[in-house]
């Protein structure tokens, strides 16, 4: 049963919203971690139904960045689907430090609900925490008879894009290997996902993972230094025995890893718009997919691999699965499909230093012990609750009874972070809330800002540069983002389907624009939306 929200909505005046010329379904893609340059370096090896043929027969927005900082799997959700910046709505990153119990929390978790379908921890999420309405809503909203339904691996993949009134938000439980939801949309999984759980799950479409096309089809070799090495694997090499990993790392890790994840979520969406009538009702209903896997495989393997690639190819061959599907139940006219990615990635900070290029890493756990004990050799006092997100958040239990302002402490510490290898530039919490600058980081580091929960200094790292934890595992391995320069900002952004003709658009766009247009075509009411309207596919509409 639905929680309320603790928030409070704006109203609307009462508007009559004709539903004639509107899509019978739209669907909306999040690939996890696909920078822009993966359609051109990939898309050799696609076939001609998936990327593809949204590029040749729909709209190709060359152009599309992120227009904030942190670029986060939760935030980017949040964002493409709000249609406004972490500022706003809240989702500062995937997670963060919550003042009021001195812990970190989850952008999704939620102690107040309970799992569905799989009695576990996983299932203690919910939208609590996005402060704003999604286009899901509003179309709700807009279109009381209208459905909306969100599929992902990931929690927050599922949840933030499927807003507070989503029929279905269902996501992957880690003990299992099937769908479960939480409390706050049901009590109970429909019957058509209970079957599908019995017959479909991570154990029975764990298989042996080689590449698809011969090896000279691939740009990318097969072993390299810079990738990690799975548990039960002596090298980071083709092939990858999915089900045995699984078994010896004790853990189903590896099959959300591997391509074999994307196919059993698209086999949940394909059945989700069958057994819930998707698109056959009298409003149009809104189907949510976010790929979680290429990130997961994406941080172990880096943008340069082989794997990478070949994930990408088997991607691709699942959208046009879903294509197929769309297009021989609704015809192309009935249809509105956006895909887009939550943020792209840095190439592996060792290679570009090997490469002779510009990169490196932060380790910040050593930074902040620094920082704490030259706190206590100035004030006597270590005044750092925590870091987070490159955030660091200051102890105000401890500033209060020292009597020392919390202004000088900050000065210090940023004092001594200057100059630091690596870190470029750093701002205070209060800098961010009221900023005129002509500096584009910082900019983008006020959107990304939320002042109860954000930290009260706030970092930006130097071009190719990642914080590393000296504890990490193969910490020279494997990569990230979170950044605002191009790698990992700059991502795709294709539409097809109903009044989109083919097009390219090469002038910059910022991922907010996304829900603003949808908003617009659907004739939904006005939302939070901050984005500016893409004309070029309003036009064609």
């Amino acid at each position: 049963m639905k929680k309320s929200c603790l928030f409070i909505f704006l109203t609307f005046t009462s508007i009559a919203y004709s539903q004639k010329d509107l899509p019978k379904i739209i669907v909306g893609i999040v690939v996890d971690q696909m920078c822009y340059d993966y359609l051109n370096r990939f898309g050799a090896n696609f076939s001609k139904n998936g990327f593809n043929k949204i590029i040749n027969e729909g709209a190709h927005l060359k152009n599309m960045h992120y227009n904030y900082i942190p670029t986060y799997t939760g935030p980017g959700h949040a964002s493409i689907y709000t249609g406004t910046t972490p500022d706003h709505h809240g989702i500062i990153a995937n997670d963060w430090i919550e003042r009021k119990t001195r812990t970190q929390v989850n952008c999704v978790g939620d102690a107040g609900v309970y799992g569905i379908g799989g009695n576990s921890l996983y299932g203690q999420s919910s939208p609590h925490r996005l402060n704003k309405k999604t286009i899901t809503d509003m179309l709700k909203e807009t279109y009381p008879k209208s459905k909306v339904f969100s599929v992902s691996i990931k929690d927050r993949g599922a949840i933030l894009p499927g807003g507070h009134q989503s029929d279905g938000s269902y996501w992957f439980d880690y003990n299992n290997g099937t769908f479960i939801t939480s409390s706050f949309y049901r009590e109970e999984l429909p019957c058509w996902l209970k079957k599908f759980n019995k017959k479909n799950n991570a154990r029975s479409y764990a298989k042996v993972w080689e590449p698809l096309l011969n090896s000279e089809a691939y740009s990318a070799e097969d072993d390299s230094p810079y990738e990690r090495i799975l548990r039960g694997k002596t090298k980071p090499i083709f092939p990858y025995d999915i089900k045995n990993l699984c078994e010896i790392s004790g853990s189903l890790t590896p099959f959300t890893t591997s391509p074999f994840a994307n196919t059993l979520l698209t086999d949940l969406a394909l059945r989700a718009i069958k057994k819930e009538k998707l698109g056959k009702g009298t409003s149009p209903d809104m189907l949510c997919i976010s790929y979680s896997s290429p990130d997961i495989a994406g941080h172990a393997f880096g943008p340069d691999s082989r794997e990478i690639e070949d994930m990408y190819i088997r991607l691709d061959l699942e959208l046009s699965r879903l294509l197929n599907t769309l297009e021989s139940s609704y015809g192309k006219s009935n249809i509105l499909l956006f895909l887009t990615a939550d943020h792209g990635v840095v190439p592996v900070p060792q290679k570009l230093i090997d490469d002779g290029k510009k990169g490196g890493y932060v380790f910040i756990d050593q930074l902040i012990n620094e920082l704490r004990k030259k706190s206590i050799n100035a004030y006597g006092v270590d005044f750092i609750l925590g870091q987070d997100n490159l955030n660091i958040y200051l102890d105000y239990q401890k500033i209060k009874t020292s009597g020392i302002e919390k202004e000088d402490i900050l000065n210090f510490i940023a004092l001594n972070i200057k100059g630091k290898k690596g870190i470029k530039q750093s701002a205070k919490g209060k800098q961010l809330e009221n900023l005129e600058t002509d500096d584009g980081l910082l900019k983008m580091l006020s959107k990304g800002f939320y002042p109860t929960r954000s930290g009260d200094l706030l970092l930006i790292l130097e071009h190719g540069y990642l914080p590393k934890t000296s504890l990490s595992v193969e910490p020279f391995k494997g990569t990230s983002h979170g950044s605002g320069y191009a790698y990992d900002t700059h991502v795709p952004c294709l539409w097809y389907g109903m009044g989109i003709e083919k097009i390219e658009v090469t002038r910059r766009l910022a991922i907010t624009d996304i829900s603003t247009t949808l908003s617009q075509i659907l004739k939904l009411k006005k939302g939070p939306e901050t984005g500016t309207e893409i004309k070029e596919l309003i036009t064609a509409e």
